[in-house]
C-alpha cells in the first residue's frame, strides 16, 4: 500500500511482492558488504550489482512506455540505476589489477555443480531478456515482457556471482552468495503464498507453477549448501 503509489510504473500485487522480496535480499547483501568492508566480498557484490543495474536499465529504456515522466518517480528510477551502473563500473575498473581475495579451491563435485548452476541461471536469464513472453510462461501469475526482462537481471546477476565464486571461493563470498540465494528463493515463494492468500488466483497444481516453485526452491536450497560449504571449508578443522 505504501510502495505501489510511489513506484515508477503500475504494479500488480504479485509483481510488487516479488520485487519486494528481491530488494529485501539485496538489502541484506549490501549490509554484509558494509559489515566486512573489504575487497572480498566487495568484488562479488559489485559485479552482481553492475550486471543487475545494467540489465534493468536496458529493460527500462526498451520499455519507456511504462513510465509516466510527468511524475518524479520515473526520473528518480533512471537516476538511481544509471548512477549505480557508473559507480559499480568505476570501482571495478579502479580495482581491475587487484588480485581476488585468497580462497579455497572447491572439490571437483562442487566446481562441476556450480558451473552447471551458473550456466542454467545464465541461460534462463538470457531467455527472459531476449524472449520474455516465452520464458516467463511458467510463472504462476501473468508476467508481461517488461517485467520478464527486469526479472532476467536477477538470474544473470546470480550467474555472474556464481561464476566468480566458481573460479575462487573466499569464505565471505560464499557466505554472501549463499545468503543471497537463500533469501531470493525463500522470499519469492513466501511472497507468492502471502499474496495468493489474499487474492486466490494461483493454480498451485499447474505444471508452470510447479516448475516455478522448483526453480526458486532450487535457488534457495543451493544457497543453503553454499552457506554450509563456507563453514565446512573454512572450519578450524579444515584449516589445521
Amino acid at each position: 500500500m505504501l510502495v505501489k503509489p510511489r513506484w515508477p510504473w503500475v504494479l500488480t500485487p504479485f509483481n510488487a511482492r516479488f520485487l519486494g522480496g528481491f530488494y529485501t535480499a539485496e538489502m541484506v547483501v549490501m549490509a554484509a558488504l558494509l559489515f566486512w568492508n573489504r575487497w572480498s566480498p566487495g568484488r562479488l557484490v559489485l559485479v552482481m550489482a553492475l550486471i543487475f543495474t545494467v540489465i534493468v536499465s536496458v529493460a527500462s529504456f526498451i520499455n519507456l512506455g511504462y513510465f509516466n515522466f510527468a511524475r518524479k518517480a520515473p526520473w528518480l528510477w533512471f537516476l538511481v540505476y544509471l548512477a549505480s551502473v557508473v559507480v559499480s563500473a568505476l570501482f571495478l575498473w579502479r580495482a581491475r589489477d587487484r588480485p581476488s581475495a585468497k580462497g579455497v579451491t572447491l572439490n571437483p563435485v562442487w566446481r562441476g555443480y556450480m558451473a552447471v548452476e551458473s550456466a542454467i541461471l545464465g541461460l534462463y536469464g538470457a531467455g527472459l531478456l531476449l524472449f520474455p513472453l516465452t520464458f516467463s510462461s511458467i510463472w504462476p501469475w501473468p508476467v508481461d515482457a517488461f517485467h520478464a526482462q527486469v526479472y532476467s537481471a536477477i538470474f544473470l546477476a546470480g550467474a555472474g556471482g556464481i561464476y566468480l565464486v566458481w573460479r575462487s571461493a573466499p569464505r565471505e563470498e560464499l557466505l554472501v552468495l549463499g545468503l543471497a540465494q537463500f533469501l531470493v528463493g525463500l522470499l519469492a515463494i513466501l511472497g507468492l503464498a502471502i499474496t495468493d492468500a489474499a487474492v486466490h488466483r494461483i493454480d498451485w497444481g499447474a505444471a508452470g507453477t510447479l516448475c516455478w516453485l522448483a526453480l526458486f526452491g532450487w535457488i534457495g536450497i543451493s544457497g543453503v549448501f553454499k552457506l554450509y560449504a563456507a563453514f565446512r571449508y573454512f572450519s578450524p578443522q579444515s584449516a589445521s
